[in-house]
């Protein structure tokens, strides 16, 4: 049985393995089009290996070709049609590309009128509803991007209506450029894990009413190393080892003019800033015109010159238009037709001036005979701000790029909003193409535990290591108590190794490991003994899953030790102080504020539990605790009120650099209240998730003997310490001590 179940759980461990499952096939270089550059062929290569693949490459780098000849290859192997979906203004343009390289795309508004056989299609994102998912065997997102957001509508029907297709490529140069979190939607799309999942593995969020979620400490490169074996990041080919001949770029001069405004009535010596995104959008509107006679002033500055103008809304584009009359403006109530001819006709050079707006020409457009653009109304959007100038500031531009970012004096928080995404952008990337060539020189896993360290002595026996694995070096029923508070499931993460229950994509993969140390404990427990387990119910976030609510995680771990044959004995409320609470995890239900505008959403604190399991059997070691009445009066009470939260070993030494601060040792007072009721001196006294020590300090003060395991060497050796002091505290020799 033993063997089995060792069996069992390591056949875990393998599928725990974030490593990506190929589904794709493999081509051989000589079958792709020679018209490819070497690191595109390299793309390809990889995209179609995997079967479903992002590449987020930046403009210029010819994704329109690599989705081709992706596309083109998925047909040749499923004899099913592909489908591209695109941005409107790209699909004429990927449909010219295709015929230069050899490639055959149609274009399609509703497949229930279209003869769809194996092919390549294309088609607006707009024409969605039009469109039967379930005929393709392959799908395309030209400029994915449209993913980023969670709860948006064309999110979940992308993601919903190509479930079931065996072959995606998501493609776009802005894959998360607002918010790491953005990647999540990605994966989502592709199989890959879901949002949910990533979340839970990777991110963490720090209270509060915002939605805000960050990378782990320790995961900020084990997550980039993880996303680097379904995708692929580059800036230039040089960022994955290949040359970058042709690949140079022209120096791209940023000016920001900055026009007065009229001083106004405001009783102050300066016009106020305007600081909320509500506010700034009306000081749009109010200054339009002299930051609209500055755009003039500039392009009539260099009449031989070709300009972008970039504008907010459409009284802009008409006064514009009176002042610079030979100016060609496209508006989004414009026929679509007039639309695609007058963005490709600028591409064509047959007019001077283009005023349009962002949402209508970031993507996909190639602008190299354009050198100049103007941002009339610059907004709080980066990816936007960022795809527009790439439309002109690509590979193939042979000029100097400039770019005038008019502003005015009460405008200043956009271009400090600006300049903050763009270094958390470029930060991002070069992580991602550090982990993209991690990848490829070797495949990427995360880290399984080898190391195990020992610290024995004539009073405890500590290890480092696996819990599930070294429990099974424990003899059966040779414990007389269990203690430990385990990890949360996976609402904190302490490592990134396989082992590492915290390290779970979720609450299911949690309880799949941890059950398999339960059928250990009651293996090495005496009949008639106890085990004790320290637990809270778990907040569900709505920025995670959904919804606000709460997770029954002490109802799993009773679910789990009933399960193997642990009776259910006891459960004691530890309580803890609400207005802590709400300091420490900003908890919107824990606001007076909350309770005044929706007590509905108002919540009590969470406090503590301890749930106590016992062996059932024959009963031949029976505790004799030596309490007076008033103690086991209060030690009865279904809630201990008198615990105190402080009383913990210090943990400040334990933690890594990169660890997140939510380490909290267990109470010193619950444990020594804990094992004084459940078990004799002289005993042993067994933790699985020894962390910094804390009970098995405890079991040594009480004269026990104790035994404990931690995966996180960091923690193992401050609880050395930890048990060291407390040997040293009891006045007994440490000639007996060996490391």
């Amino acid at each position: 049985m033993a063997k089995k179940i060792e069996k069992e759980y390591l056949e875990f461990l393998e599928k725990k393995k974030q490593q990506r499952v190929e589904s794709g096939f493999s081509v051989d270089e000589s079958e792709l089009n020679p018209s490819l550059f070497p690191f595109q062929k390299y793309c390809v290569k990889r995209a179609l290996e995997a079967g479903k693949f992002a590449m987020f490459e930046d403009c210029g780098l010819g994704k329109t070709i690599q989705q081709l000849e992706w596309a083109h290859h998925v047909v040749k192997r499923t004899q099913q049609p592909v489908l591209i979906l695109a941005p409107l203004a790209v699909i004429s343009q990927t449909i010219k590309e295709g015929e230069k390289f050899g490639y055959e795309v149609q274009e399609i508004s509703d497949t229930d009128n279209c003869n769809i056989g194996a092919g390549i299609y294309i088609t607006n994102y707009d024409n969605m509803e039009h469109v039967d998912a379930g005929l393709f065997g392959g799908i395309v997102l030209d400029e994915s991007s449209i993913l980023k957001n969670f709860q948006g509508k064309t999110r979940t029907a992308l993601i919903e209506a190509f479930r079931r297709t065996p072959y995606k490529l998501a493609c776009t140069a802005t894959p998360s450029h607002n918010d790491t979190t953005e990647i999540c939607n990605h994966s989502e799309f592709l199989d890959v894990m879901s949002r949910t999942e990533m979340l839970a593995m990777y991110f963490v969020h720090d209270g509060g009413s915002t939605s805000d979620w960050r990378l782990k400490g320790h995961a900020k490169q084990i997550f980039w190393d993880f996303v680097s074996t379904w995708a692929v990041m580059l800036n230039k080919p040089s960022d994955i080892g290949f040359s970058d001949d042709g690949y140079d770029l022209p120096p791209l001069n940023v000016v920001q003019e900055i026009v007065e405004t009229p001083k106004r009535d405001n009783g102050m010596l300066f016009n106020s800033t305007a600081v909320s995104a509500t506010e700034f959008h009306k000081e749009l509107r109010e200054t339009y015109q002299i930051r609209l006679d500055k755009v003039a002033e500039l392009v009539q500055a260099h009449p031989e010159e070709n300009f972008i103008i970039w504008i907010g809304h459409d009284d802009e584009g008409k006064y514009l238009r009176s002042l610079l009359p030979d100016a060609i403006e496209v508006k989004g109530s414009d026929p679509k037709q007039y639309k695609k001819d007058m963005l490709l006709g600028f591409g064509r050079g047959e007019f001077r001036i283009l005023i349009t707006k962002l949402k209508i020409a970031q993507f996909g457009l190639n602008y190299q005979n354009c050198h100049n653009q103007i941002y009339a109304s610059l907004d709080f959007s980066f990816e936007a701000t960022y795809q527009g100038i790439r439309r002109s500031y690509r590979f193939g531009q042979t000029e100097e790029v400039n770019i005038y970012l008019i502003t005015t004096d009460t405008m200043q928080n956009v271009k400090e909003s600006f300049d903050k995404k763009q270094k958390a952008f470029r930060e991002m990337q070069a992580a991602m193409t550090s982990a993209t060539n991690r990848n490829i020189k070797h495949k990427i896993e995360l880290k399984k535990m080898e190391v195990s360290n020992v610290y024995k002595s004539k009073y405890c026996d500590i290890k480092l290591g696996d819990c599930v694995q070294l429990i099974r070096e424990v003899k059966d029923e040779s414990v007389g108590f269990s203690i430990f508070s385990p990890p949360f499931a996976e609402l904190y993460t302490y490592s990134d190794k396989l082992e590492d229950m915290g390290n779970s994509k979720d609450y299911k993969e949690f309880f799949t490991a941890f059950k398999f140390l339960v059928k250990e404990l009651y293996r090495v427990l005496w009949s008639g003994r106890c085990v004790a387990v320290h637990c809270m119910d778990l907040p569900i976030q709505k920025g995670k899953e959904g919804y606000i609510g709460l997770r029954d995680f002490s109802g799993m771990i009773l679910e789990a030790f009933q399960e193997v044959g642990f009776v259910y004995h006891s459960r004691v409320t530890i309580w803890k102080n609400p207005v802590t609470e709400m300091q420490r995890t900003k908890a919107l239900g824990l606001l007076h504020k909350q309770v005044k505008k929706d007590s509905s959403m108002s919540r009590v604190g969470i406090p503590d539990y301890l749930m106590v399991f016992r062996k059932d059997g024959e009963h031949n070691h029976p505790v004799h605790c030596d309490i007076n009445v008033d103690t086991w009066q209060k030690w009865a009470s279904p809630v201990w009120m008198d615990i105190d939260y402080s009383n913990t070993l210090n943990a400040a030494k334990g933690r890594d650099e990169a660890d997140e601060k939510h380490i909290c040792p267990l109470q010193l007072d619950t444990i020594e209240r804990a094992i004084c009721l459940w078990s004799n001196e002289g005993d042993t006294v067994l933790t699985p998730f020894l962390g910094i020590g804390s009970e098995v300090y405890q079991a040594i003060k009480l004269n026990r003997f104790g035994i404990g395991f931690e995966l996180k060497e960091s923690y193992f050796n401050e609880a050395i310490k930890n048990c060291r002091a407390m040997v040293a505290e009891k006045g007994y020799k440490s000639l007996f001590d060996a490391v």
